[in-house]
């Protein structure tokens, strides 16, 4: 298959194009400068631009682009850039695909168990409402940008991704210096729940969205146990062979991440029922079996 996707060179896109080009299929990379080969399509996700015809003969693109949820303390300014290069750029792949003599059977876009907002010890599947808040709205709309390519037919999938285990990127890639250090503990009271899901898992669990034709709309991409904080501070305790006596109080986070602090003190207790409906296979279901996996990782 060739296969297109926007945000390549992020934690998951990296992987997924590692995953797909080490089993034979054609890689394209959506890139924001001119294109310098085949395997490589220019656009500009914030002025909605997309060089529709390096997307001819793709089976499938997928978008993962985005600005970094945890990059910046959210002022005003980034608050916009999380948004648009959501919203902006899904709307402008939705729309480049239908303009192709022969779209592509599948639009696979990234989105967040954040749309379903603080949902306490409440455990919630695809068919939940949106929550309330700013990540909530930023899903829904981002979510919404792809309709032009729902309209046209084609397959479009919402990749509502938890927090992804890994060293290399995301939130753990913070965590686990702090924690080795000696220096980890719960956030507030460590009762909120993190959906979370391996980096392998992931990528595999994207990999059978494109291959499932009967998957569309939401898919959690979690693990089918989601933890506590405080379950999950446990754990990297005992595998680091770390003590976690330092508990973060909330009025503390609040204080230095600003309105950020919501994010990690609100709980999404999101389970994946699309994906096992759909018989797929975790390889690391447990929280301990996930950070296990991303520190034997070479």
């Amino acid at each position: 298959m060739r296969i297109a996707i926007a945000g390549s060179s992020g934690l998951i896109g990296s992987a997924l194009a590692r995953s797909l080009r080490s089993d034979g299929h054609e890689v394209v990379a959506l890139v924001r400068r001119p294109a310098r080969s085949a395997a490589e399509v220019e656009w500009d996700p914030l002025r909605q631009t997309v060089d529709a015809a390096g997307l001819d003969g793709c089976t499938a693109v997928v978008n993962l682009s985005g600005a970094g949820i945890g990059d910046h303390r959210w002022t005003e300014s980034y608050r916009r850039e999380i948004r648009d290069s959501r919203v902006l750029g899904t709307a402008a792949l939705a729309e480049a695909v239908t303009r192709l003599d022969t779209p592509p059977e599948v639009l696979l876009c990234g989105s967040a168990v954040g749309y379903y907002g603080d949902t306490g010890d409440r455990a919630v599947d695809e068919s939940a409402p949106p929550g309330d808040g700013f990540l909530p709205g930023v899903c829904v709309e981002w979510e919404e940008a792809a309709a032009p390519a729902e309209e046209a037919g084609i397959r479009t999938v919402f990749a509502r991704t938890g927090l992804v285990v890994s060293r290399e990127g995301g939130a753990w890639a913070r965590l686990f210096p702090l924690f080795r250090a000696g220096l980890g503990g719960r956030l507030g009271d460590g009762r909120q729940y993190w959906s979370f899901i391996s980096h392998h898992d992931e990528v595999a669990a994207l990999r059978h969205i494109l291959d499932t034709p009967a998957l569309s709309g939401p898919v959690n991409c979690t693990a089918p146990s989601p933890a506590t904080n405080r379950e999950i501070t446990a754990a990297m305790g005992r595998l680091l062979h770390r003590p976690t006596l330092l508990p973060v109080p909330a009025p503390l986070l609040r204080l230095t991440l600003g309105d950020m602090s919501s994010d990690i003190l609100s709980s999404q207790r999101a389970l994946p029922a699309k994906l096992l409906s759909s018989h797929f296979t975790f390889a690391f279901p447990t929280i301990t079996q996930s950070l296990s996996a991303a520190l034997t990782k070479t």
